[in-house]
């Protein structure tokens, strides 16, 4: 790269440029930077608004607005600094003579149908293997800084960063750069057996240093594939402008034709046919005797139902390599984040992403062995260390001016002391514990909590922290009831072998209350939430004590086997007793004993993960998961009552329906053998709270029935506002519709069913049991709620055929 290049500063425009004498905003304008010192020119056309935007490092003294019976303007422009500049065109004043015009075809219907003929020849899948290089620059901005926002107290010790704040072409608003993020990767595709590796060789992160987040904002994990009918977004299917289906989403122009290098291009406009839907408004060229996208400039419709999006720009260019291989080169990817939607003066934040590829190597598969790794992205020994020179000469791009200062800014920021207070204040709200050197103390929400058996219960808790070691963390937890006057404690390690494939393995200890038959997903019993929210009081609690051992092993990305080693004591609570009827004989014992070796298996193949030292989060994946899990109870070992076994089969999924929003389904089946007392047997999960539990019955009491051998299905619709879009009056609240319906059907052996007295609210699942419900989610962005209806067993006491119930979803 030329050295002035390298030292120059961006020159930013953006305006409007709308007829003198109407004031009418015109679309298809030409606005280019002319006189540039490299001799080159750098141009937009305007959106259908009359909008266009410039940015260039390109010195350059004036640009030239340019339309078809209008006059052209040259204006001045300021180099290297952010300006706007609207423009009025006024009409040439000669007439045009008379056209006579009939109807046909739209020409760019013509192209378009074109391109998608020719879109399995142009797609880069359809090379049999490829080898390129890929560099990524992730960008983290704070954006809305007025002048009365940097003048809060809270930045009292923070005003040198505001030296950094610049102007963003996309949208007009100032922006901080806080976070910037490179890595250079080498990336293996192979088309059969389908297969893609990605070695990232080189990272350099502002102020952290996770691999975990260095893996997902990798170039396997950000992509945006534009041949594709469906460009999935923050979970949401947006109908790609070059879709097979696209003439029924959107409206096409072709408003230009020129040379783009060497290749003559047509440009085409598009624009959605209705409101609310998940499209795109832009433009693309694309090649005229290939029919391959050239170039792509597309923005999310501004009226899309998606939250927390103000704005999202995405540019794609393509190259031509060995005269038949159209393949991406540069890809753009500029979101604005904020809670509220549309504003200008709540504080938000710019996601950008920029990413190059070069180095291409076509046809020229790896043995077989190469791919054969447990993870699908490997980061290399030593990719945290490279040197400035390094990162100089491997950048596919320079940095600019702000973008260096990003790394200076943020070893200064660290050094503020009340940067370390504001950063404790964030990690109490998102985490739920509070750092205190080598030990995290909560979670705060457990604290204080109260139900009917323990009264007004205390607990204090906590962990250690990173800072203590990145390998083994200890947790535990001393709890007291005012009521029942008892003291419980917990207490636990975990140690990890390996993060990527995981490999860890850990052991606890506790004695405390437990509430049998929730699902996985219900607020803990010690939660305040929980103990607010209650229907009724919490008056089904067991006392149990727990002794644990697991090994888990992750063979690759998303297939691992869990082995656990577990000894329980269930006791009731109070003075009560089980009873038992053994051949006859009434039998009482003061608790339930049970020692078990269980083996969990999950698969869920390429899921995507985000991953803490110790923590991971799972960000899903399009494929099915699916669970086995086989227990075998050991009578005798360490005073164990039971001999049993249980087997339990799950699958799930989340599955796109095209633009018609998305179902979710859970399916389980099990079986368990052996003689075994209520608390042992399937206690099918059911909520007390007002809470709506996705993997709950919300209709079903706990305690209400058990099985030893069921199955089970949940099913949800999220219709993604498709109805309530097409309404004027609800189309602006941006609410989405969902229905569900959840069942399942089991039995009892009749040795189980007379073995241990039940609960005289407990029974079998002698028929099917069904509840089905209508729901509103996206209800100011943060909450669902829920009517209920309980088609079955209506003569159960304390029931109801009908309720409401709310949560909290964030959804984008």
């Amino acid at each position: 790269m030329l050295p002035e290049l390298i030292l120059a500063q961006s020159t930013k425009i953006m305006g409007k440029v709308t007829d003198f004498e109407t004031k009418e905003p015109l679309p298809f304008v030409t606005v280019a930077f002319i006189g540039g010192k490299f001799g080159s020119t750098i141009g937009a056309t305007t959106d259908f608004e009359g909008n266009y935007a410039l940015d260039t490092r390109l010195a350059t003294d004036s640009i030239v607005i340019s339309y078809v019976g209008y006059i052209t303007v040259t204006k001045k422009v300021e180099k290297n600094k952010f300006q706007n500049i609207d423009i009025e065109l006024k009409k040439n004043s000669y007439t045009l003579s008379e056209v006579q015009i009939t109807p046909g075809e739209n020409p760019a219907e013509v192209i378009l149908k074109k391109i998608i003929a020719n879109k399995d020849k142009n797609r880069r899948e359809n090379i049999d293997a490829l080898q390129y290089e890929s560099y990524n620059k992730i960008e983290f901005d704070a954006n809305n800084l007025t002048e009365e926002y940097r003048k809060k107290r809270v930045f009292k010790h923070f005003q040198f960063v505001f030296d950094n704040v610049d102007t963003s072409t996309i949208n007009g608003k100032s922006y901080l750069p806080l976070i910037l993020i490179e890595n250079i990767s080498d990336v293996y595709f192979r088309k059969e057996p389908k297969s893609q590796k990605e070695i990232i060789k080189a990272n350099r992160i502002s102020g952290m240093k996770n691999e975990s987040i260095t893996q997902f904002l990798g170039d396997m994990y950000q992509n945006i594939n534009v041949y594709d009918n469906y460009i999935e977004l923050f979970q949401r299917n947006f109908v790609s402008p070059i879709a097979n289906f696209g003439l029924g989403f959107y409206k096409y122009y072709l408003v230009d034709s020129a040379y783009i290098g060497n290749k003559w291009c047509y440009q085409i406009m598009f624009k959605p046919r209705r409101k609310q839907e998940l499209t795109f408004t832009g433009s693309f060229w694309a090649n005229d005797s290939t029919f391959a996208i050239k170039k792509i400039d597309m923005r999310v419709v501004d009226d899309a139902n998606i939250n927390f999006i103000n704005d999202l720009v995405a540019v794609q260019e393509f190259d031509l390599f060995e005269n038949k291989y159209w393949l991406l080169t540069k890809d753009h990817l500029v979101i604005d984040f904020n809670i509220i939607n549309n504003t200008k003066t709540v504080l938000g934040f710019f996601g950008r992403k920029t990413t190059t590829y070069r180095n291409f190597v076509y046809n020229k598969p790896k043995d077989e062995e190469f791919y054969k790794t447990p993870t699908d992205i490997t980061i290399a020994d030593g990719s945290f260390e490279k040197s400035k020179e390094y990162w100089a000469g491997a950048r596919h791009d320079s940095l600019t001016k702000n973008e260096e200062a990003i790394y200076k800014m943020v070893d200064s920021v660290k050094t503020v002391p009340a940067f370390k207070t504001y950063l404790d204040i964030v990690k109490i709200l998102t985490t739920g514990y509070k750092l205190w050197g080598k030990v995290e103390i909560g979670p705060y929400m457990s604290i204080y909590s109260f139900n009917s058996i323990e009264g007004n219960r205390f607990r204090l808790g906590g962990r250690t922290s990173n800072s203590f070691s990145k390998k083994l963390m200890l947790s535990g937890h001393v709890a007291y009831g005012t009521k029942d006057k008892t003291y419980k404690y917990a207490g636990g390690f975990v140690y990890m072998l390996s993060k990527s494939p995981r490999r860890s393995f850990g052991a606890s200890y506790k004695s405390d209350v437990e509430q049998l038959g929730e699902s996985q997903n219900a607020l803990s019993e010690d939660y305040l939430l929980a103990a607010l929210f209650r229907k009724s009081p919490s008056g089904k609690l067991s006392m149990v004590t727990e002794a644990k051992g697991f090994y888990e092993h992750e063979w690759f990305t998303g297939f691992s086997n869990t082995i656990n080693l577990i000894h329980r004591d269930i006791y009731p609570i109070g003075d009560t007793k089980f009873e038992f009827f053994n051949e006859g004989q009434r039998e009482l014992q003061n608790s339930i004993t049970t020692s078990e070796v269980r083996l969990d298996l999950r698969f869920a193949y390429r899921e995507k993960y985000v991953m803490g030292e110790f923590e991971r989060v799972s960000m899903g994946t399009k494929h099915p998961v699916v669970k086995i899990q086989y227990t075998y109870g050991i009578k005798n070992l360490f005073n164990s009552d039971y001999e049993f076994q249980k087997v339990q089969f799950a699958i799930s999924q989340w599955v796109n329906v095209s633009s018609f929003g998305y179902l979710k389904y859970n399916i389980q089946a099990g079986r368990i053998f052996g003689k075994l007392p209520y608390p042992l047997l399937k206690l099918h999960e059911g909520n007390e709270t007002y809470f709506f539990d996705e993997e709950a019955y919300n209709m079903m009491n706990l305690f209400e029935f058990a099985s030893d051998k069921y199955v089970s299905a949940h099913l949800t619709y999220h219709f993604e506002g498709l109805l309530f879009n097409r309404i004027p009056l609800l189309r602006k609240l941006r609410w989405r519709e969902v229905v569900l319906l959840k069942g399942v059907v089991g039995s009892l052996d009749e040795r189980n069913r007379t073995y241990s007295t039940f609960p005289s609210t407990l029974s079998a699942v002698g028929k099917p049991y069904f509840e089905t419900g209508v729901g509103i989610e996206n209800i100011f962005n943060f909450f669902r709620v829920d009517a209920l209806w309980r088609l079955s067993y209506l003569d159960h006491p304390n029931t109801s055929p009908f309720a409401i119930r709310a949560n909290i979803s964030v959804l984008f």
